[in-house]
């Protein structure tokens, strides 16, 4: 009995140290985004004057909203259009192993290719032989990041599972489209929701593509709360607001959605 509860207790101070190395930097910078600029630098942290004026600075004297409304655009477009294509691509390669093997782990190699090596020349492609504006190149490129990523995840969903219920369809007379649509991406959802929601993620917090891709008018919130850094350092207590103001869509949509990425996750690991 003593070596179950000493067992227990060993966990939960595993979890609690687990959860406390996640909680305390956010908990960190609301600090540093509610107090002056001067104690924000101050060591060991102190609370200072507590106030929402460096949320206003941010929203005012910087172009944020810019910022924020590049990111929404290229990271709903990317996913919106990755995703129908992510799911057809499992489904071809879960029901009739297209490519086979070597085409599935040509797909995951393409995940641990360093991004500095595609960036450059996807560079020259926009700028000399398909020259676009800076912000759709920056989705292109998104585009081409996460449907690999978006479509590994979601083999899993179109195996086994949903072959029967699939056939059952196409014996009532549905075809392989109406059986696809009407049947297949309803009981896959999960996984199309986790795929989606990981996309969409990966999206908002990308960095080198749109720094290197885009230009001023369509600087995205990475590249945005990079240029609060300037000659006389850097603007900690602004930088804070805004990183706040930056995890917000995706803070918000974690709790209606942590119950599809879970099972998302899990079923495709277990698989």
């Amino acid at each position: 009995m003593k070596v179950a509860r000493l067992d227990g207790l060993v966990r939960h101070l595993i979890l609690a140290g687990f959860s406390a190395s996640i909680a305390l930097p956010l908990l960190w910078v609301l600090r540093v985004s509610l107090t002056d600029k001067l104690t924000a630098y101050r060591l060991p942290p102190e609370i200072g004057q507590i106030g929402l004026h460096n949320f206003v600075e941010v929203l005012t004297q910087y172009d944020f909203t810019r910022w924020f409304g590049n990111s929404v655009f290229v990271a709903v477009l990317a996913t919106a259009i990755s995703l129908p294509a992510a799911a057809m691509m499992a489904y071809a390669t879960a029901r009739y192993r297209t490519g086979g093997w070597p085409l599935m782990m040509m797909v995951l190699s393409s995940q641990m290719i360093p991004p500095i090596v595609l960036v450059l020349p996807m560079f020259l492609v926009f700028t000399t032989l398909m020259p676009v504006p800076g912000i759709i190149a920056i989705t292109i490129a998104h585009v081409a990041i996460n449907l690999p990523f978006m479509a590994w995840i979601m083999i899993s969903f179109f195996d086994e599972d949903t072959r029967s219920l699939e056939e059952a369809a196409r014996c009532d007379g549905a075809t392989r489209w109406q059986a696809f649509t009407r049947v297949t991406i309803p009981v896959a959802m999960p996984g199309i929701i986790a795929a989606g929601l990981l996309g969409f993620i990966l999206s908002w917090n990308e960095f080198l593509y749109a720094l290197i891709l885009g230009n001023h008018s369509s600087q995205t919130l990475a590249v945005g709360l990079a240029s609060l850094e300037t000659h006389a350092g850097v603007n900690i207590a602004p930088l804070a607001a805004a990183t706040l103001l930056a995890l917000a869509p995706v803070l918000i949509l974690l709790p209606f959605l942590q119950k599809y990425l879970i099972k998302g996750l899990s079923l495709g690991a277990l698989k």
